[in-house]
């Protein structure tokens, strides 16, 4: 992959990570959850990430460094239940985020994550069932009580892969209209 993307552009100097199974997934208690769905959810949500990393981050060395953006979720700083493979990997997400930035800045290759709450995506409004569920408990608990759009997110990603962020390494902002604050 990071070959095709030389061969096209020369290097690589931003990888946004962005990689999730989430709304075709069933609530339910742990103990309900299948092994095999456990294991897609954190080859999907936490080694894609690694695997990517592990193609990319070589060129940003090779060419004196870059920026990771990883896009975890606001579940894991709230402990929400019944998505406990969900909100695992995305507990993953923002470790390896920390373990990695630690591993790569003497590499000048900084690695932060943004965390966003639950997003009216294009693949949550491909599930009905999910947004009947989840949609008016999430906006009733925000500070800013109105549906989460893609739109939210964009500024902190672009904030991150931006000049104004590069002394920033590391950290997770949550992007949740004030549900979570940490």
């Amino acid at each position: 992959m990071e070959l095709q993307v030389v061969e096209r552009c020369g290097t690589i100097d931003i990888l946004v990570n962005n990689a999730g199974l989430y709304a075709s997934l069933e609530m339910r208690p742990f103990e309900e959850i299948p092994l095999d769905e456990w294991r897609k959810v954190m080859d999907v949500n936490v080694a894609s990430m690694f695997l990517t990393c592990r193609a990319v981050v070589p060129v940003m060395r090779e060419h004196g460094g870059g920026k990771v953006v990883n896009i975890s979720s606001g579940t894991p700083f709230r402990g929400v239940p019944f998505l406990l493979h969900y909100v695992t990997s995305k507990g993953a997400i923002v470790a390896f985020t920390r373990a990695l930035a630690k591993e790569l800045g003497k590499d000048r290759v900084l690695v932060n994550c943004v965390a966003p709450g639950f997003t009216m995506s294009a693949g949550v409004e491909a599930h009905p069932e999910v947004i009947e569920k989840l949609r008016d408990v999430s906006v009733s608990a925000r500070t800013l009580q109105r549906d989460q759009v893609p739109d939210d997110v964009v500024g902190a990603v672009v904030f991150l892969c931006g000049p104004g962020s590069d002394f920033i390494t590391g950290q997770s902002i949550v992007i949740d209209g004030g549900q979570t604050f940490h």
